[in-house]
This record gives structure tokens, C-alpha cells and sequence, in this order.
């Protein structure tokens, strides 16, 4: 069974809200809207102002997690203020997930790697989320997209350290990189089935630099914007962007397909098909 992906080459806030309609799954109850806040002075990210149609159409609250590296993300106190200056708190109610301990442990059983991850606590208060994610290299996993929000993105400080360390979270930089890929799908995994289905993702291949949001100091972008892209299934979503960025003539594209390639980006992809987080078969539903 194909996942449907919707498409769309024009890419503004109200074509977002738009392709989000078309998939025809209404997010109920409390729904958390998972965002990049952006490391200070990265110049990449998408913006409040971006997401606000979206945001508002769910009525949502944007969460976000402390990082396990220095920066001005990695305590709460320091978070919540780039959360301000970023304008994220002044445009919506905002929730950082982790800002209070304990953790919550989510497991996982059948993982390849990781047996259990854990996320911000506050994830428990939400019946619902929407993932937008904002598609571009990673120093790390090559790409980052809807599995690398479900993962990286929603665990905690400590959670992180702990898939990045493939169970081994005082390892976090010295780990065995495919563990650290399949870690990431086994902890995509925890949070798809936590949420049973009610989540939308949505990637916009915006800004596409080789470099994370998560770099203070990252490339400027290598190749020209593709579009939007959404869908209920993070896997298919996923696949269809690297697809996309293959499909393009861009000059740009090889340096970015370097960096996806040398980091072994699609194992993460086929890791969480394995997993069944969904399917890497999709039809792409294109949007004037």
C-alpha cells in the first residue's frame, strides 16, 4: 500500500495550510506542534512567521527540547530565552517538553538498537502533533526531516546523548554511526506509536544547506527551494524529499547528496520501514 504524499513547488504559509487540509486528517484534542527553535545565529531555520497559519489553524502549542551540546538551547533557562528572541513565545503558547525532569520513558521492543527512549515529560499532556520540519543536510545524520524530529527532536538532553550513543549516552559522539542512524528510527518509532496515527508531517525543502538549524555557523544554501511537502506517513515523507533532491538538475545538488550520502542518510529511512514506522512506496500528489 502507497503512502500519499501531497506536493506542492510553491511554497508559502498558506499553501502549507493548504496541502495540510488535503490529507485529510484533522489533528484533535491538545495537539503539539513540533518546531526547529534555531541555534543562535543560525541563519536557516523557517521562521515563526512561516508556520503561523498552520500553527493557528490547529491551535496548537510549539514544543521544542533541550539540546545535549553547548550552545544557547542546551538549558532551559537558555532555551526559553532563543525561544523569545527567535519570536516563536511571542507568536504562539510554547512548551519545552524537557524543562522539568524526569524524563518520560517510552519503550521500544522490538528497537534495533535502543530497547527505550526518552522524551520531555510535558509530551504526555498532548493527544496529537504536527511535525514540521524544515528538510536540509545534517553533519550527523546526513538529512534531516519528519524521523529526524520524531527522534532527535522530541527526546530530551539526556535522550538525545542516548540515541546518539546508540543506548550509550556517555558515548554520544563516539558511538558507531549506523548504530546511531537505526537509534534514530527505533526512537522515531517510540513517539509514532505513542501518538497512534494522530500526527501530520509536513517537510518544506527550503534553505537547503548542507548544515543543521541546529549549527550557529552553518553553509548558506546549496541549492534552490523544491517545495512542500505533507503526508501522514514520516517514512514516505522522507523518501519522497530524498527523491526529490536526486530528481533535481540543480548545480548545487552534489554537494548536498554528498553530505547525505557520506553519512549514510538513508539508512534511517530504511531502518524505520523496517520498524514498520511506515512505508518508503508513495504516490506524490502534486499542487499547482
Amino acid at each position: 500500500m502507497k503512502a500519499k504524499v501531497f506536493f506542492s513547488r510553491t511554497i508559502t504559509p498558506e499553501k502549507v495550510l493548504e496541502l495540510y487540509q488535503m490529507c485529510g486528517k484533522e489533528l484533535v484534542g491538545k495537539v503539539a506542534v513540533k518546531v526547529h527553535s534555531g541555534e543562535t545565529g543560525n541563519q536557516n531555520f523557517l521562521k515563526p512567521e512561516f508556520w503561523k497559519p498552520i500553527v493557528d489553524h490547529v491551535g496548537g502549542t510549539v514544543v521544542e527540547c533541550n539540546t545535549a551540546y553547548e550552545g544557547t538551547r542546551n538549558t532551559t533557562e537558555k532555551h526559553l530565552k532563543t525561544l523569545e528572541e527567535h519570536g516563536w513565545s511571542k507568536c504562539f503558547p510554547v512548551d519545552l517538553l524537557d524543562g522539568e525532569g524526569p524524563d518520560l520513558e517510552l519503550p521500544i521492543p522490538n528497537g534495533k538498537r535502543i530497547q527505550k527512549n526518552f522524551v520531555g515529560k510535558d509530551l504526555a499532556n498532548y493527544d496529537s502533533m504536527l511535525v514540521l520540519s524544515h528538510f536540509k543536510g545534517h553533519p550527523m545524520g546526513g538529512f534531516g526531516g519528519a524521523l529526524k524530529q520524531l527522534s532527535i527532536g522530541v527526546a530530551s538532553s539526556y535522550g538525545k546523548a542516548y540515541i546518539h550513543g546508540a543506548g550509550k549516552p556517555k558515548k554520544m559522539w563516539k558511538a558507531d554511526h549506523d548504530s546511531f542512524l537505526e537509534s534514530m528510527a527505533d526512537a522515531a518509532s517510540s513517539v509514532v506509536e505513542y501518538f497512534k496515527g494522530n500526527a501530520v508531517y509536513v517537510n518544506v525543502m527550503k534553505n537547503m544547506s548542507v548544515d543543521c538549524d541546529c549549527c550557529a555557523v552553518a553553509e548558506d544554501p546549496c541549492m534552490k527551494d523544491i517545495g512542500i511537502l505533507v503526508s501522514l506517513d514520516p517514512v514516505a515523507i522522507d523518501q519522497a524529499c530524498l527523491d526529490l533532491v536526486y530528481a533535481s538538475d540543480d548545480p548545487g545538488r552534489d554537494h548536498l547528496l554528498e553530505r547525505i550520502e557520506s553519512r549514510n542518510g538513508v539508512l534511517t529511512v530504511e531502518a524505520a520501514a523496517e520498524l514498520g514506522v511506515g512505508v518508503r512506496e508513495y504516490e506524490l500528489v502534486e499542487v499547482e
